[in-house]
């Protein structure tokens, strides 16, 4: 990714009010992210753990949207839909995103599975399996295939529909 400041990642935020580019708060370790060996950059709220951040680039530009998680714990293990890593029920959250433009003012949204502390980016580069049953395709392969599923997730929260 290309670096960006917080501004910038404030400005990137298509799903955004004004009043929550106001609040978003980066990441303590924004100031150090590595922008070279970034795929995408996804964070928790600091302030507010039911809200995260997912950003990735796309054509030279920054595009991201404000996520929200569901309440409420599920028992068994899932699978996250964007780095198709296996986890126990508690640490994969249903996250939604407000549509953009006229479908998100209606209440649109769109919703997946994704790890709850949005550490996708980390665990797609782990080379051990996480779970017995796990197999894992090569790091690489891991890699690219989840930067595309969170660009696809991205552009169908930004697409006017």
């Amino acid at each position: 990714m290309l670096p960006l400041t917080e501004d910038q990642v404030r400005a990137a935020l298509v799903n955004a009010t004004p009043d929550e580019r106001e609040r978003l708060s980066v990441p303590l370790s924004f100031v150090l992210a590595d922008w070279d060996h970034l795929d995408f950059l996804a964070w928790t709220d600091p302030d507010n753990r039911s809200r995260g951040y997912l950003l990735v680039e796309h054509d030279g530009d920054a595009t991201g949207v404000v996520l929200r998680a569901a309440s409420g714990a599920r028992p068994r293990a899932a699978m996250c839909n964007l780095c198709h890593t296996m986890q126990p029920g508690n640490q994969v959250a249903l996250f939604t995103a407000r549509r953009v433009g006229d479908a998100g003012e209606r209440g649109d949204s769109v919703g997946t599975y994704i790890c709850a502390d949005l550490g996708c980016h980390d665990n797609v580069r782990l080379a051990a399996p996480l779970a017995p049953s796990e197999v894992r395709a090569s790091v690489d392969r891991r890699i690219d295939s989840t930067r595309a599923r969170v660009e696809a997730f991205v552009a169908r929260v930004a697409a006017a529909v």
